[in-house]
């Protein structure tokens, strides 16, 4: 995806659609998924991404607006079995949902379990795209090694995903400019990649798309692109 430049900035309309905007909080109320629903319609960003309680709210809320429906699966650990997160995914969708965002079995990737881990991302896969969904895979950069992110995202494109993500925001460390190329590097164009997790600023967020991320998830996402229109 290029970037229209104006005066060495992003636009904010291009920006926008680089955003899922995010609200993932365990004490999110209704009050503020209500004004990030609205702020997404607003600036029409790409999706929302929030918590699965939320979705139907949100489906109802976004219905006809051109920004999609994201929520999270198996969120934030990766260690509910394959079954519940299928199931996860499966209600998810039927409620309005048509990006899922899934945490892969962080362990067993580290312990070496690598057909555990495809056969897990497969069956989420498997299930939303037959609902005409897609699959985003986070791999929580910060608890692996480079060796072990890319052999994440070589698991998820052989098990069919759509994107590889960077981090669900609640480990010890978010997106980064290294794990975005080194990302982008094992999944070429074949896979989108996401970037999320403490970018607040539209230097951190053009510096994570200049480095190949396809999507953000931001928190931050008006006061990025407010930024970016000055």
């Amino acid at each position: 995806m290029k970037l229209n430049k104006k005066k060495g900035a992003i636009t904010v309309k291009p920006l926008a659609k680089f955003i899922d905007q995010t609200l993932l909080k365990p004490d999110a109320t209704q009050a503020q998924v209500d004004t990030v629903l609205a702020e997404a319609k607003k600036y029409q960003f790409a999706s929302v991404c929030i918590n699965p309680y939320w979705v139907p709210r949100a489906a109802a809320a976004l219905a006809g607006s051109g920004v999609n429906v994201c929520t999270v699966i198996g969120f934030p650990l990766g260690a509910n079995t394959t079954f519940v997160k299928v199931a996860e995914a499966n209600h998810a969708l039927d409620e309005g949902a048509v990006e899922i965002d899934m945490v892969l079995n962080i362990g067993e990737l580290c312990f070496g379990h690598d057909d555990q881990v495809k056969a897990d991302i497969q069956a989420v896969v498997d299930a939303t795209h037959a609902k005409g969904g897609l699959v985003k895979v986070i791999i929580e950069a910060c608890l692996l090694s480079d060796e072990q992110k890319v052999r994440a995202c070589e698991l998820s494109e052989a098990a069919g995903a759509d994107f590889v993500k960077t981090s669900t925001g609640f480990a010890q460390g978010g997106a980064t400019v290294h794990d975005v190329v080194l990302m982008k590097q094992a999944v070429g164009t074949r896979l989108g990649v996401k970037a999320a997790g403490g970018i607040h600023t539209y230097a951190e967020a053009k510096a994570l798309i200049d480095a190949g991320a396809d999507r953000l998830g931001a928190s931050a996402g008006v006061a990025i692109l407010k930024e970016a229109a000055q």
